[in-house]
């Protein structure tokens, strides 16, 4: 793992951390408040505490977890994807989104994924391993930093929202990902200072794991990767439909909306001739009917040498329209950063094809 940082700690962990540096405890407070509160991590700019004591807090408290490897950036800079390497030199992804009103950030939980959905790049590279509390946090309060400094066109400089749809299953790192969620949440400078509600958590369906986060009473919005509406179908594109089949995954899924007020968000990628048939539509539709839900419809992103490709629009809109007929609330999403790999695993699998000597057209799966 890597080494110890400041956002693996509670106030009261950081407050025992700075004291066995030989400071005060209020200077726990003083560091968390430049680094949740101000986003700044040089010691130089830490002013307010004393000289001698700066980079002693610094290296002990905020090491270096992330190092940008490649930034792109496109929508005319509304877009921003960052691939970083962690200490071990795995490789994590993580997009900064702007908007008129608010600025997303889209995390990863995982350096790879355990899942092995075939459509999705990461899921097909496997998991390397879970991510630290920190090295989560780190990568929003980067994001943030950088939505702060204006690089982010035509949306405000303030981060407002977070998405835990990066690489990785989430719930399967699961003590680590909600440990993060209340650094996120907490008010500055015990943590970030995001709304609760302005968090979404993905996941595939691992059933235990929403339920015990159901029970955390966090108001968070559940994100349910479904892709299909059948368990035939989703055995084969979500495998651990094989444990956890659609009927069970959905209760589990509609309990925390209940819970929550939260409604579930359904993500669904349409997946040409695959899973986007009018009938899967109408099961989808009566599956969904009158609960707390809404879909999201995901244009596959598709990439070089995958079998997979997206829904033909007519297609699409037909798969809309009678989702909305049911009365299910339903939209498409937002196709964000095809030009710069924008789907998560992407990016990570062309660095390591060109550190390999692989063509990325080898090395890139599916969404």
């Amino acid at each position: 793992m890597p080494p110890r940082h400041l956002a693996d700690l509670d106030l009261a962990g950081r407050q025992s951390a700075v004291a066995g540096l030989g400071e005060p405890a209020f200077r726990a407070k003083q560091i968390s408040a430049h680094y949740f509160g101000r986003l700044v991590r040089d010691a130089e700019a830490m002013t307010d505490l004393p000289a001698r004591s700066r980079a002693r807090l610094t290296d002990d408290l905020l090491p270096t977890l992330l190092t940008p490897v490649r930034e792109q950036a496109c929508d005319d800079g509304a877009t921003r994807k960052t691939l970083w390497k962690l200490h071990d030199g795995a490789l994590v992804e993580s997009v900064l989104m702007g908007y008129p009103d608010r600025v997303t950030a889209c995390v990863s939980s995982q350096a790879g994924c355990g899942m092995a959905c075939p459509f999705c790049a990461t899921g097909q590279a496997g998991l390397t391993r879970n991510l630290s509390v920190a090295e989560i946090v780190d990568q929003v309060v980067s994001l943030a930093g950088d939505a702060a400094s204006g690089k982010v066109t035509g949306a405000p400089p303030r981060l407002s929202r977070v998405v835990f749809m990066g690489m990785g299953e989430p719930l399967a790192n699961y003590p680590r990902l909600v440990a993060a969620v209340r650094r996120l949440t907490n008010p500055s400078p015990e943590g970030l200072g995001l709304s609760q509600r302005h968090i979404t958590v993905s996941t595939v369906g691992l059933v235990p794991a929403m339920r015990r986060l159901t029970a955390e009473d966090l108001a968070v919005t559940l994100a349910l990767s479904l892709h299909a509406p059948d368990d035939d179908l989703r055995d084969e594109l979500v495998p651990v439909n094989q444990r956890w089949k659609v009927a069970e995954v959905l209760a589990a899924a509609f309990d925390h909306a209940a819970r929550t007020g939260r409604r579930v968000s359904i993500e669904y990628a349409l997946i040409r001739d695959v899973n986007d048939q009018p009938w899967r539509a109408d099961l989808l539709g009566r599956l969904l009917r009158g609960k707390l839900a809404h879909v999201n419809l995901i244009p596959l992103n598709p990439t070089p040498g995958s079998k997979w490709d997206a829904s033909p629009k007519p297609v699409e809109r037909e798969f809309v329209r009678r989702l909305r007929a049911a009365g299910v609330a339903t939209t498409v999403r937002d196709t964000r950063g095809r030009e710069i790999d924008g789907a998560c695993g992407q990016l990570a699998a062309t660095e390591v094809a060109a550190v390999q000597g692989v063509p990325a057209a080898d090395a890139e799966v599916g969404q």
